[in-house]
Order: C-alpha cells, then sequence, then structure tokens
C-alpha cells in the first residue's frame, strides 16, 4: 500500500509554468495540474531526473505578476506521449502563494 506523506493538502489546477532546469540552464514550458504550500505537480514534453532543481514562474490567471518559486523534481514519469507527470517539492512553503492559487479556483 502507497502511503500519502504529504503535511499539506493539494488542490488541483490548470494553468501555465515556465522553468529553468538549474543543471544545464535550459528553459522549459509545463502545465501544473495541482499545487499545495509545499508542491507543485505538473505536465511537462521531457522528462526531468529526479533531485533537478529548478526555477519556476506561476502563471496564476489573476493579473498579477507571475508567482517565483524554487524547488526540487521529487519525480517524474511518462502519462502519454511526450507528456510527463511530474511531482515537485518546494524549497519552502508559500502559504501567500497558495492562497492566490485558491481565489483563482
Amino acid at each position: 500500500m502507497n502511503e500519502d506523506h504529504r503535511i499539506f493538502e493539494r488542490f488541483s489546477a490548470r494553468f501555465p509554468l515556465r522553468f529553468i532546469d538549474l543543471r544545464d540552464n535550459r528553459e522549459g514550458i509545463a502545465e501544473v495540474r495541482d499545487v499545495s504550500a509545499k508542491g507543485v505537480g505538473m505536465v511537462t514534453e521531457e522528462q526531468l531526473l529526479p533531485n533537478t532543481a529548478l526555477e519556476m514562474w506561476l502563471q496564476i490567471p489573476d493579473k498579477g505578476e507571475p508567482l517565483y518559486a524554487r524547488g526540487q523534481v521529487a519525480w517524474s514519469k511518462p502519462q502519454g506521449i511526450n507528456a510527463y507527470r511530474t511531482g515537485i517539492n518546494l524549497e519552502r512553503a508559500d502559504m501567500m502563494g497558495l492562497s492566490r492559487v485558491l481565489r483563482v479556483m
């Protein structure tokens, strides 16, 4: 049985995200699928390796500036053709950022 050890509740969300893979300074785009105060679930076109550090800008549809966050890839697995479901652990919990996401849902 797979136990979920998350502290913060996850919320479904769909909006774009831009990221930079700090391993090779490569820029990419993704679609956010869910968020919590300490993590982001997203879909990318290429697989990201676990433990890869990322800088991210979440394009929350609230007419505000993109939400900046840093995190590390926890896991990435194929989901269809040219799509990878990826889980990101954020460096720090961001309650203010999460509240922006919840306001647009």
